[in-house]
């Protein structure tokens, strides 16, 4: 039957966007935790006197000076990372089962919409400048992609499977 291929094939298609949602969310936590190579390199693709460039150098400076006088606030980045990690594991649900763990996409998706506020309240209240902010704001928006994309998927999944059972009726 055509739409039962249809289900297979949006089955699929689910499993690889979330795959790349997991994969993608590991990596960004995962690279909090080596914070000062990280800006180190970073600060030699742009110029002192550049804007982006002044910036990094700033957080590199504030990195070092905490790492020296306080190491153990960086646990808080650790965490961040875990965190990232059990996030990610979450998404095994729909990849197992994408219409019984529809709810997953659903709490992916409002987790990606609340990044937004966040990023720009808890930036300006911590000084972070406008621009940067709206980079941590694109994580929000870009995670809305994949899982936009698996959400109507389901959908369709859904859709078919009534079909489907009304035709057996």
């Amino acid at each position: 039957m055509q739409s039962t291929f249809q289900i297979e094939e949006n089955k699929r298609s689910i499993k690889r966007w979330l795959l790349v949602f997991m994969i993608v969310l590991v990596v960004s936590g995962i690279t909090a935790i080596p914070i000062e190579g990280e800006l180190s390199m970073a600060t030699k693709f742009f110029s002192d006197e550049s804007f982006i460039g002044n910036w990094l150098n700033r957080i590199l400076f504030a990195i070092k000076d905490t790492d020296e006088k306080f190491p153990y606030l960086f646990y808080g980045y650790d965490w961040l990372a875990f965190a990232h990690v059990v996030i990610a594991i979450a998404f095994i649900g729909p990849y197992r089962d994408p219409v019984k763990n529809k709810w997953v996409i659903e709490f992916g998706a409002i987790t990606c919409f609340l990044i937004v506020p966040f990023a720009l309240i808890g930036g300006y209240l911590r000084s972070i400048p406008f621009w940067w902010r709206l980079c941590d704001c694109s994580f929000g928006i870009v995670g809305l992609i994949p899982l936009g994309i698996c959400y109507n998927k389901i959908t369709e999944i859904e859709r078919l499977s009534r079909q489907n059972a009304a035709y057996e009726n």
